[in-house]
């Protein structure tokens, strides 16, 4: 089971948009049932990072950890959500 985390600065509103969007992505590429999805918010999780296979923020995150960190605003916005969902899949190691 791969693990997901998602997050935002509160932990409540973008991380739950784009979750249920990941979550649907996922589910129309048939590989829902082989990740484990979590929100959360970037202050009690971002040094937690390591932790999970794939980690996408909605807000800015620490500079040192930029690179382990798949952007999730694409996804709120529509524009290059594709791509993002591309980075989630390799991330994965599901595509």
């Amino acid at each position: 089971m791969k693990t997901l985390m998602v997050v935002c600065g509160s932990g409540i509103a973008t991380s739950t948009v784009v979750e249920g969007k990941i979550r649907d992505f996922l589910d129309s590429k048939g590989v829902l049932d082989k990740v484990k999805m979590l929100k959360g918010n970037i202050a009690e999780q971002i040094n937690h990072i390591d932790d999970y296979d794939a980690f996408v923020s909605t807000t800015v995150v620490p500079d040192d950890v930029k690179d382990k960190v798949i952007s999730g605003l694409p996804i709120l916005t529509g524009v290059g959500a594709d791509a993002v969902y591309d980075q989630i899949l390799s991330k994965l190691g599901l595509n």
